[in-house]
């Protein structure tokens, strides 16, 4: 089946796919928003009146003279400025109120849109086609995930809202200001345009910067990633000093960024301070003429400053609204690249069965570097073929191609007469059985990492399974039996024991095609022949593939064929190709006669 034919996401339409469902909470929290940042506005109206006409002998108009009256007048509210106080308390609690409510809703939302989007990544990563994930690091793919995705809703859910906020505020307190003084409002009003060019100039060009943050905290995070996967490697090898210089050198680098952003945050914030300052020095003096003029009253200048300063806190924000901007513009360009790469389309499981057919397929992992040339082969149902060859001579993407983990870069293979790329990912997968060499282990217990593979895997199907790979022993031996912790990729199990239970995973599932991808090689001889002598007996009906570099392994298989750089170079029975006198001949000597030669040698020397 083909791809899935996805939408292309922009980095809006990436935000407004993952706002779903969360719409209405952040509508909640902006319509709290509004309401607090119009009773903050509020509050100096009821200060401007309090000292120019109750304080003051100033008369009030409109809907002061009216909600004066209400209280029994200037001169009952110069006696009991109580009541003033009260108001002003009451205002100032319903805005905590609406302030809580904003912050709950807020918190809410942000929540429900990180759900979403952690659930719909992982969703979607899982369904990528391998080559997707062979080239991007495990590292780079979870930075993108975490780091990115929080990038993103933090935007949404702190600085979106703080930009209707900010918006919200400045035609407001613009509103008031030109109320009490068009002049006086001209000259603050001058000052937004200055800081607004000045921010977006300079977080645009600090754009490149935080992309080249995110990329490193990737290359960082796969470098911690790779080394705590990989630590017994590093530890047996004594290389700790050589992956921790490494480390530190790209974590300096990393670092380096930050210091260089942090100093143009720090010249771009002390140089808004300064002309914030000077604005604001402009307002006081040239305010104070005015009352001296008579053309501003003292309660009208002491609000007019409180408006100011409502109007250039949001201004000044803006900047740090447009940096936040700068940052989730890039992590919607990481997250959005993860949502249009293609899934495979897994449709309907389908029943498969017959012969396997290799009809003139070529395939390469990088364009003029063949790794298959041309191979035709036909594995007649319910046979075993065994297969070896060199390291890179394309053993095991023999199977990667069978199992259509990639694609053919020409030619066809047919399964039961069918096209492998007309069949579902979903068909493919339910009828092939893959034991890779490295025997991958999950966190849990044996019995859950054996029952991997079915669902409705009893602890009896599971030991019957167990017992086939030679593995039912080891197991009970252990304290835990097969509730036995493997720990993280099975780092309590040996080698040969994770092969093992990886065999015992994939005949679990009692698929009509079985590859064992060399997956063997790090159990002993003996072990390796009572587990062949078992399979024989259990496989039934099931076509076998099985890749070793060891002939005793493929040795009693129906057909063997031996490949070199991509090719067929040999193929037949056991006997058949010891009787050719060729390159499997010489492999057999190298591999059971040494033993018989190298005693030789010694009695002689």
């Amino acid at each position: 089946m083909n791809k899935i034919n996805k939408q292309k996401y922009t980095n809006a339409g990436t935000m407004a796919h993952f706002l779903k469902g969360s719409y209405l909470l952040f509508a909640v929290t902006i319509a709290c928003s509004i309401i607090v940042n119009f009773l903050s506005t509020v509050i100096p109206q009821v200060i401007s009146f309090t000292i120019d006409s109750v304080i003051g002998n100033e008369p009030s108009g409109g809907i002061y003279s009216t909600l004066a009256n209400a209280f029994g007048g200037e001169q009952n509210l110069r006696a009991n400025t109580w009541i003033l106080a009260l108001a002003i308390i009451i205002l100032a609690l319903v805005t905590a109120i609406f302030r809580y409510s904003q912050t709950y809703f807020n918190a809410k939302a942000n929540q429900s849109m990180t759900k979403r989007m952690r659930t719909e990544l992982f969703s979607h990563i899982q369904k990528l086609p391998l080559s997707w994930h062979k080239s991007h690091s495990t590292g780079d793919i979870i930075q993108r995930c975490t780091t990115d995705g929080d990038a993103i809703t933090n935007f949404i859910s702190n600085q979106l809202i703080t930009l209707f906020r900010i918006i919200m505020l400045i035609i407001l307190s613009l509103a008031f200001m030109f109320a009490m003084n068009v002049k006086l409002a001209l000259i603050a009003a001058i000052a937004i345009p200055l800081l607004l060019s000045y921010s977006v100039i300079f977080y645009i060009k600090a754009g490149k910067s935080f992309r080249d943050c995110d990329e490193n905290e990737g290359i960082l995070s796969a470098y911690a990633q790779e080394n705590f996967t990989g630590v017994r490697v590093v530890r047996a090898f004594g290389r700790e000093r050589y992956e921790r210089d490494k480390f530190e050198n790209q974590n300096e680098y990393y670092t380096g960024l930050w210091v260089k952003i942090e100093r143009y945050l720090a010249l771009y914030w002390a140089t808004n301070d300064f002309l914030s300052a000077v604005q604001l020095m402009l307002i006081i003096i040239i305010g104070c003429v005015f009352c001296i003029d008579g053309q501003l009253s003292p309660g009208n200048l002491v609000a007019f400053i409180s408006y100011n300063t409502m109007l250039m806190g949001p201004v000044r924000q803006l900047g740090r609204v447009i940096s936040n901007m700068s940052r989730a513009s890039v992590s919607c360009e990481r997250i959005a690249e993860i949502m249009n790469a293609e899934e495979e389309n897994y449709g309907e499981v389908s029943p498969l069965d017959g012969d396997v057919v290799f009809d003139n397929v070529s395939f390469e992992y990088e364009q003029g570097k063949p790794v298959i040339s041309n191979l035709s082969l036909t594995i007649p149902k319910g046979t075993t073929l065994g297969i070896i060859g060199g390291t890179g001579s394309g053993k095991s993407t023999l199977a990667y191609l069978l199992d259509r983990l990639y694609p053919v870069t020409k030619g066809n293979i047919y399964i039961g007469g069918k096209d492998v790329n007309d069949l579902s990912p979903a068909t493919l997968r339910a009828a092939f059985g893959l034991v890779l060499q490295e025997g991958y282990l999950f966190s849990g217990t044996i019995a859950e990492n054996v029952g991997f593979a079915c669902e409705d895997a009893t602890l009896q199907d599971i030991r019957e399974q167990a017992k086939i790979a030679c593995l039912d022993d080891n197991i009970t031996a252990f304290s835990n039996g097969y509730d036995t912790l493997v720990g993280e990729r099975g780092v309590t199990l040996s080698g040969g024991q994770k092969q093992r239970a990886s065999i015992a995973r994939t005949l679990l599932r009692k698929t009509p095609y079985v590859i064992f991808d060399d997956s063997l090689s790090a159990v002993d001889s003996q072990t390796d022949a009572s587990i062949r002598a078992n399979l024989k007996s259990a496989k039934g009906e099931s076509t076998v593939i099985i890749i070793s570099h060891r002939i005793t392994t493929v040795m009693h298989a129906d057909k063997i064929i031996l490949l070199e750089g991509g090719k067929i170079a040999e193929e037949g029975t056991h006997e058949q190709l010891l009787a050719q006198n060729g390159t499997y001949k010489k492999i057999y000597d190298m591999q059971l006669s040494a033993p018989e030669e190298l005693l030789k040698e010694a009695k002689n020397g």
